[in-house]
């Protein structure tokens, strides 16, 4: 779900996008998607369902435990707006980020969409992103962040890995999904992580200014419109203390990995990225510079995803 393909393909683009115009053809796609996704799992020893049920449960019956909508109630801030592009179906669920369902499979999708990264790594390619981000970080910024914000920080797994790599930072995971932070939450009791769960937009999230010194988003900007992913790195600049860093992954436009996917899967994927060319379209670094960043550098951490990470000027 974080695939997309070599914007020079027009002819591919125009094709999928006609395909994908037709709302029979749409839902079929977006179904293929998840079976497709659902088939790669149990190809690296996934079990998609059961993994799900455990979650569901939280004790191995088939049964919702009763602990989620408690869970829930505390994170989830009734008054906040969804802005509307939040609103649309994404990743192959009707009700986009806002369910269960997706909440509780964010997980095992990960495992999936990543399984290919890199030969052979199977279901621990996802960890391995993270920590190649997390070896970015540190080799691109000198002093150990204390106070980290992680924007679209989803069930927190990329917000974990920042808390073990700086284990004397405070951290904050900002999320629009209050059945993500549920989630979130859970884990953390887990992994017992101290994190502070913040519902809200990462465009808009309330929280004080110059109070962190760095902003982390992970594979969120390709699932943004220009104009919501423009309003996030104005956030980040606002959220960031003086010499703070900005940190971004996601996929690489310019990956040679994109432009040998066949439109079959092409379209597949776009099923469930409504934003994909949006995505495509925007010259980020120039967008990062003219939210008031200096130059990023760009990292390739795995073939077809890059880090940007870049100073608060």
């Amino acid at each position: 779900m974080t695939t997309a393909v070599n914007p020079s393909s027009r002819l591919t683009i125009q094709l999928v996008n006609w395909v994908l115009s037709n709302k029979p053809l749409f839902h079929l796609a977006k179904q293929q998607a998840r079976r497709m996704m659902k088939k790669r799992a149990a190809s690296i020893g996934v079990d998609w369902t059961q993994e799900v049920a455990l979650l569901r449960s939280r004790e191995g019956t088939d049964e919702f435990s009763p602990e989620w909508t408690a869970e829930l109630a505390q994170i989830q801030n009734p008054p906040l707006t969804y802005p509307d592009y939040y609103l649309r179906p994404f990743h192959a669920y009707e009700q986009g980020n806002l369910s269960w369902e997706a909440a509780m499979e964010v997980e095992v999708a990960a495992y999936a969409v990543h399984a290919r990264l890199w030969p052979d790594a199977g279901r621990e390619s996802s960890s391995r992103l993270r920590q190649n981000y997390i070896a970015a970080l540190k080799s691109h910024i000198s002093s150990a962040p204390q106070a980290i914000a992680d924007l679209g920080c989803s069930v927190g797994m990329t917000t974990f890995a920042l808390q073990q790599a700086y284990p004397i930072a405070e951290i904050t995971g900002v999320d629009l999904s209050p059945y993500f932070l549920a989630i979130a939450r859970y884990r953390a009791q887990q992994h017992q992580a101290n994190v502070n769960w913040i519902h809200a937009a990462a465009e808009s999230t309330g929280l004080p200014s110059a109070s962190f010194d760095l902003v982390s988003v992970f594979l969120v900007f390709h699932e943004l419109p220009q104009s919501a992913a423009i309003a996030v790195l104005h956030e980040a600049r606002r959220l960031l203390r003086p010499e703070g860093h900005l940190a971004i992954t996601d996929v690489n436009p310019h990956s040679p990995t994109h432009a040998k996917m066949p439109p079959y899967v092409l379209t597949l994927l776009k099923s469930t990225e409504p934003y994909m060319d949006e995505y495509f379209a925007l010259d980020l670094e120039n967008a990062i510079a003219e939210a008031g960043f200096e130059c990023p550098t760009v990292t390739s951490i795995s073939p077809p995803h890059r880090t940007l990470i870049a100073k608060a000027q």
